[in-house]
């Protein structure tokens, strides 16, 4: 399937900023079964200061707002072309070891929400990969997909105890249940096409497990399947921290806004 997307993300400043860096974890990963055509990505308000490849073999872009601006425009137009490999991606590769991806972080650390959902898992499975997808099941079972009852720094077992979030939680809190039960797991941020619509809210998150025999397997806890040829994989990570699409800091007085613009199209 070839995947055309157009990511725009708008920030507006109250005050002209003195200083302020932004780091971009926008271009998709080039691996079997994804194929990068062509990616281009337009700073209006900034300048690009260097690339470089993150230790979960990211490709990130490091941007200098410019001095006295008051509005920063980040614009990603590519192709993208992809295959449906069940949501198998395959072997580990990188620079981190697979125990790494047993690390509980700060967004992801077990506790007693955790245990309360491990412990209503039942035992009895075929294979990991059943009892992973039930895993996914029970996650959206005990949080309800609803936006505005969490942030970027809700924690998995703070939306486990709400009872509700939106993708990322769902993602956060299967990589610490995945991690609890000994598997290795990774959250992974990226683009995925809606059947009903081009316009799209945000960018998507979902989850990877590693399996004995198979390697690692995408689990979208939110929509209840494994990522098909509609998903673009852009980056991985512990958790949302590690792979988020726009992170950095500002110096100055005054409120940010942010609007984000994304189509994706077969």
């Amino acid at each position: 399937m070839l995947l055309k997307i157009h990511h725009e993300t708008r920030y507006k400043y109250d005050n002209p900023v003195q200083y302020g860096l932004q780091q971009l974890r926008l271009r998709p990963k080039e691996r079997a079964g994804q194929r990068i055509l062509d990616w281009n990505i337009e700073i209006d308000g900034g300048s690009l200061e260097l690339s470089f490849e993150d230790h979960h073999s990211n490709h990130v872009d490091l941007i200098n707002i410019e001095r006295g601006r008051t509005e920063i425009v980040i614009r990603c137009n590519g192709e993208v072309e992809n295959t449906d490999g069940s949501g198998i991606i395959g072997k580990h590769a990188g620079f981190a070891p697979l125990w790494y991806f047993k690390r509980a972080t700060a967004l992801t650390k077990p506790g007693t929400e955790t245990a309360k959902l491990i412990k209503s898992l039942s035992q009895d499975y075929d294979n990991d990969i059943a009892k992973l997808h039930a895993l996914s099941a029970l996650v959206t079972d005990k949080v309800a997909y609803e936006i505005g009852k969490t942030n970027a720094e809700t924690t998995a077992e703070q939306a486990l105890k709400v009872g509700g979030g939106v993708c990322q939680d769902h993602a956060h809190i299967f990589c610490t249940a995945a991690r609890a039960l000994g598997f290795p797991a990774r959250y992974v941020s990226g683009y995925l096409m809606m059947s009903d619509r081009v316009d799209q809210d945000a960018t998507h998150a979902w989850a990877e497990a590693y399996v004995e025999d198979i390697g690692w397997v995408g689990f979208d806890v939110s929509n209840g399947y494994s990522p098909d040829e509609r998903y673009v994989r852009v980056a991985t990570g512990l958790d949302y921290k590690d792979a988020s699409p726009i992170s950095g800091l500002r110096y100055g007085p005054g409120d940010e806004d942010m609007i984000v613009t994304l189509q994706v199209q077969q």
